[in-house]
């Protein structure tokens, strides 16, 4: 099972940052190993870097880009995708972040990354498991002449 966790990034760190995804990784992988004061040091950090989740914002997009989708449900606050072989995805939204959960084919985790996308422009999505960081909705470099 692949466990993503989605935090919302501040479009100025997001923007900044763009390019050294790995950096927002290392942080979070440091976060899930530290304890004690460590641990609350950065967690300021993160709560520094990140906005909170408007958990009726992405319930609007979900119900509103997926109702047509039969595979498409909610159960107690987590919402559902289930595919059958072309995979399974729930996401639960927290007040800080999001977790989505996926299982088989990607089509299941796309489906809710594409909502996801248009929601917010820059939610960054991190598998500490697989080590796998990236952006939603990739920002666009501006090309100077």
């Amino acid at each position: 099972m692949r466990t993503y966790q989605l935090y919302l990034i501040d479009e100025g760190f997001a923007s900044h940052y763009f390019g050294k995804e790995r950096l927002f990784f290392q942080l979070f992988k440091e976060y899930e190993e530290a304890f004690g004061e460590l641990k609350t040091i950065i967690k300021k950090q993160i709560d520094f870097i990140t906005k909170p989740i408007n958990s009726f914002r992405i319930q609007h997009f979900l119900h509103q880009n997926l109702q047509k989708n039969k595979s498409f449900y909610n159960e107690s606050g987590i919402y559902y995708l289930d595919m059958g072989k072309k995979g399974y995805a729930q996401l639960d939204i927290k007040e800080d972040y999001m977790i989505l959960k996926a299982n088989g084919q990607y089509d299941a985790e796309t489906a809710f990354f594409e909502v996801l996308r248009k929601a917010e422009p820059s939610f960054i999505a991190i598998d500490l498991k697989n080590r796998h960081c990236g952006w939603l909705k990739p920002i666009k470099e501006r090309k100077f002449i």
